[in-house]
């Protein structure tokens, strides 16, 4: 699991590589993320937005933007969180993920929070040791 935590809105981020919706042999990788967002502050937030920078395991990058999560923008209370799984598609059995989810408060006010880093990995991955 991965962590970050940015103006009280925790963010958890747990990857798994889907072996059954994968094709190594035709370089197919594919992996489901589910994250989970508490807000401990004492704020009402929504989220408004997203941006991921994903990275394939030969170091292309792919910028993704977009409204919401899973089509929703949640809004979230204090004391409260939303879960949702998404997917990734890569072309090499490794990469990584990271990005920021834009937030508003009850006053208007827009903030990033953090999406940590996290690796994407499956079992075909060369490992080699320097």
């Amino acid at each position: 699991m991965y962590e970050a935590v940015t103006r009280g809105i925790r963010i958890r981020v747990t990857p798994q590589y889907l072996e059954d919706q994968s094709c190594p042999e035709e370089s197919e990788f594919f992996w489901a993320y589910t994250i989970d967002i508490a807000n401990e502050s004492e704020e009402t937030v929504q989220l408004r937005s997203r941006v991921w920078h994903i990275t394939d395991g030969v170091g292309q990058t792919e910028e993704v933007r977009g409204p919401g999560v899973v089509g929703e923008t949640p809004v979230i209370k204090p004391g409260g969180s939303f879960s949702y799984t998404s997917g990734c598609p890569l072309r090499t059995p490794s990469g990584i993920m990271v990005g920021s989810y834009q937030m508003v408060d009850a006053n208007g006010q827009m903030f990033d929070v953090e999406i940590p880093a996290f690796s994407l990995d499956s079992p075909f991955v060369v490992r080699s040791v320097n």
